[in-house]
């Protein structure tokens, strides 16, 4: 077997034909300047080929069902292994999805509770115990007497098949009849049922009128019911009320009869499970405007959130049930699930189950998260928080042999925890996988077994080898910007001088979620770094209370606001922007240039030229959305899809437009000699000196610019821009617009995807901000951007129920000299004890 996964020719998207060989089964971090190539490389070649190279492994039946990638551009890549990519787009939004789900944990506690749980009545929460037959015919008697009942035995519950022998097995019983999924069907009949669909079907034993003289036939009924379906009931009365009898559970007071439990009864994924009302969704669904079904924030009153049925929360393990004990945080569980005694005759098969539990618990601990609750939503989650629980699962699930391909997984993690991650990084590495992660933590860098960087710059100045090998290898590297900043020879330097407020803006008692009723003063006109461990309180501090009290008061908003007494000083703030994680698009449609609006001023720019107005062209006949100007055979996308069945459908150049995705008689219309199409292939750099004799576009695109984005063309699919870029591209959306002085501006984690060059550019952009009296605040964990700052809110000591506090606040001088404070500890090494001005006196 080949120790070395050797790419040849890679030239994906901006990759310059690039040779590399990676050592398997080793730590390999790829790096570079933003936009130099890494998720090229990582993402779109080294994953896409080892994906699509296992899928072709499977039938052409299977092959179908599954959304194939491209063949990456490049000429050969051997020694690949089958690849699994944990990177910055995967936060499902489905609200079905928890925490629980993607570890797998929630599984495993769903299994245990149908195996060692012990049911309690639903309605008087007593202990449910066993029932006999005489139990249950005494039960029909007294609730049925004088009434006609049908007595029906459950055969199949839930699960997919034909089931024609079934049928014909209680056909030559000599049953006439069967209720299947809900209908009643003639045995005579020939029934046929969709195979890959869940069906419950019920045999009707008989029809029995409760009176005197009937004993002997409704006994025989109920004991071959029983009898069929081992163990289960199920009577139909009058107006097709059913009831379940059970020779196994049956509540002595409420006559209350339960079934056996299975897994599935605890899920709110099935229907076995979920609540009713709610349908396993835990908040109450109301039809919108339109009348399509939109989830609300009120909480179902039914299960109040729980989204199970109430048999299923009957159901305890010491003392609790299965909600009450996925809502405790990951740590807690841990000592809850660990003090569990079994029963004799199940304590092995609870011990199994348990370990594995623990197992999953035990990775997110390890990864920073022991705040975090199964039962958490996962579109809640931070873009940091749901790559690692992503990889917390991946960890649970011990495979061998394959290629992980991360990306920044340091992302919303505090420097304390960064050795458990790189830890873990190391064991997934040791169990035979090989670990590809694009990173610019320098921590994360230094602890690589093999770095490669990319570069030298950004977009077509990228896609080089500017270095591979071992850390030395990287430090004689005269071209890699990397080394000159992991060798200190270049560095974010810390400012000269700190600004002054100009004023406060105070919250008072603030107490949503883990929040301990602090009152925090956030200064005015200066950059504040919100700081402190994942789960601390940052995000619901600055955008559960802050963004959505400001939004409301002015913009008359409706957000549900985190509870807090009330907010001080919001007349000195006349806007406020938010800029966080989330895509810019997620159609191919969307780019740069549409998200910014300056493709707005572009067409407005061609629909004044001579030729437009000579053919009466206005700007709508530059947009590739709309028809009139695009190329209608591929409909402005420039590509056309073909579909291939059982392989991945292929995208070819339109042979009428060629790519340039309008008809002719658009493209015949030219600004300086180059048509609209033209333009959106351009860099920003490219189109700044085109137009910036036009005052509008010349500052959109010297905003872009001005974030480091003067290399990614106009017309770049959205789809294809990292998350530093997606995050930037929004900056300079907000910071084109007018600037009035009294703009609070929230960033969360704005370095995602920076190399240590770009935040130093980023930083520039947000002192610019600054210095007109704007008031900027961030939540981050890079060091380089916390010691910049001109005031530091330190929120901990630890995560979930743990934190809420405040643990420091001041400069970052003064952060550093506190003791209990984590970010205080690792500040006092990048800013040592350096006086400058400003620092005091507050």
């Amino acid at each position: 077997m080949l120790r070395t996964i050797n790419v040849k020719k890679a030239a994906q998207h901006n990759l310059k034909n690039i040779d590399v060989r990676l050592p398997r089964q080793r730590l390999i971090v790829v790096t570079g300047p933003s936009g130099s190539g890494k998720s090229s490389f990582a993402f779109d070649t080294l994953f896409a080929e080892g994906q699509r190279r296992y899928i072709e492994c499977l039938s052409a039946y299977a092959r179908q069902y599954i959304d194939q990638m491209e063949k990456p551009e490049v000429e050969s890549i051997e020694g690949i292994s089958p690849s699994i990519s944990i990177d910055q787009k995967t936060i499902s939004l489905n609200p079905r999805s928890t925490v629980g789900t993607i570890t797998e944990a929630y599984d495993f506690l769903r299994l245990l509770f149908a195996r060692v749980g012990i049911p309690h009545c639903p309605q008087c929460g007593r202990r449910v115990g066993f029932q006999t037959v005489p139990q249950i015919l005494e039960r029909i008697r007294e609730d049925y007497s004088g009434k006609q009942v049908k007595i029906l035995s459950q055969v199949v519950k839930g699960r997919k098949g034909e089931y024609q022998r079934l049928f014909e097995k209680f056909r030559r019983k000599g049953f006439l009849r069967a209720r299947v999924d809900g209908a009643f069907r003639e045995l005579e009949d020939d029934i046929f049922l969709e195979r890959h669909k869940t069906h419950t079907i019920e045999i009707l034993i008989d029809e029995v009128m409760i009176v005197s003289g009937a004993e002997v036939r409704l006994e025989e009924a109920v004991s071959r019911a029983l009898e069929f379906s081992k163990g289960e009931l199920f009577l139909l009365g009058e107006g097709n009320n059913g009831r379940h009898f059970s020779l196994n559970l049956l509540c002595p007071v409420c006559n209350i009869s339960l079934p056996t439990f299975e897994a599935r009864d605890f899920s709110f994924n099935s229907p076995y499970g979920a609540c009713l009302s709610c349908h396993g969704l835990g908040y109450e669904v109301r039809p919108d405007e339109w009348g399509r079904p939109e989830i609300t924030e009120t909480v179902c009153s039914s299960c109040q959130g729980s989204r199970l049925k109430i048999q299923s929360m009957a159901v305890k393990i010491g003392n609790l049930n299965i909600f009450e004990m996925s809502s405790l945080p990951a740590d807690r569980l841990i000592e809850k699930i660990s003090r569990i005694n079994f029963p004799e005759s199940r304590a092995i098969i609870g011990s199994r189950i348990r370990k594995e539990i623990e197992a999953r618990l035990l990775n997110m601990v390890e990864l920073g998260m022991p705040y975090l609750q199964l039962s958490r939503s996962a579109s809640s989650l931070s873009g940091g928080e749901a790559r690692r629980v992503r990889l917390a699962a991946q960890v649970g699930a011990r495979l061998r042999g394959v290629l992980y391909v991360l990306d920044e997984p340091t992302i919303g993690l505090h420097q304390r925890d960064n050795k458990k991650l790189i830890s873990l990084l190391k064991k997934i590495r040791d169990e035979g996988n090989s670990v590809v992660v694009v990173e610019h933590d320098e921590q994360t860098i230094r602890s690589a077994d093999f770095i490669l960087d990319l570069g030298p710059g950004a977009g077509e100045g990228g896609g080089f080898k500017v270095a591979e090998g071992t850390l030395e290898d990287i430090f004689e590297s005269k071209d890699s910007l990397t080394s000159l900043y992991l060798k200190r020879e270049k560095s974010i330097s810390v400012p000269a001088e700190r600004r002054k407020p100009t004023g406060w803006i105070k919250i008072l008692q603030a107490e949503e979620h883990n929040l301990k009723h602090i009152d925090v003063a956030i200064p005015l006109s200066v950059i504040t770094a919100v700081t402190g461990v994942s789960g601390s309180g940052k995000s619901t501090l600055v955008y559960d209370i802050l963004y959505k009290r400001l939004l409301n008061d002015l913009f008359h908003g409706k957000q549900r606001v985190g509870r807090h007494q009330d907010i001080l000083g919001t007349d000195q703030i006349d806007k406020i922007v938010a800029v966080d994680q989330k895509p810019i698009g997620r159609t191919p449609r969307s780019n740069p240039a549409t998200y910014t609006g300056l493709f707005t001023p572009l067409r407005e720019l061609f629909s004044k030229t001579a030729e437009s107005r000579m053919r009466g062209y206005s700007a709508g006949r530059f947009s590739f959305n709309v028809a009139g100007g695009r190329c209608e055979v591929c409909r402005g996308t420039g590509v056309r899809r073909i579909e291939m069945h059982f392989l991945p459908d292929v995208f070819v150049t339109c042979d009428r437009c060629q790519g340039k995705r309008y008809n002719k008689e658009t493209l015949a219309v030219c600004y300086k000699g180059k048509n609209i199409s033209d333009f959106l292939e351009m860099t920003v750099d490219e189109a700044y000196e085109y137009v910036k004799t036009h005052p509008v576009l010349k500052h959109k695109l010297g905003t872009l610019k001005k974030v480091g984005l003067g290399y990614i063309r106009l017309g770049q699919p959205a789809t294809t821009l990292s998350g530093g870029e997606a995050q930037r591209i929004k900056l300079a959306k907000e910071l084109s617009r007018k600037n009035t002085g009294r703009t609070l501006y929230l960033l969360d984690e704005p370095t995602t995807g920076l190399h240590f060059d770009d935040v130093a550019k980023l930083l520039k952009v947000l002192s610019d901000l600054t210095d007109m009296q704007n008031t900027v605040i961030i939540i981050e964990h890079n060091l380089d951007v916390i010691k910049f700052c001109d005031y530091i809110i330190d929120l901990g000591p630890e995560g979930g129920e743990k934190g809420g506090y405040i643990v420091a606040c001041g400069t970052p001088e003064m952060v550093a000299k506190e003791k209990k404070s984590y970010t205080g500890n690792f500040l006092t090494r990048v800013i040592g004890n350096k006086k400058i001005s400003g620092c005091y006196g507050w």
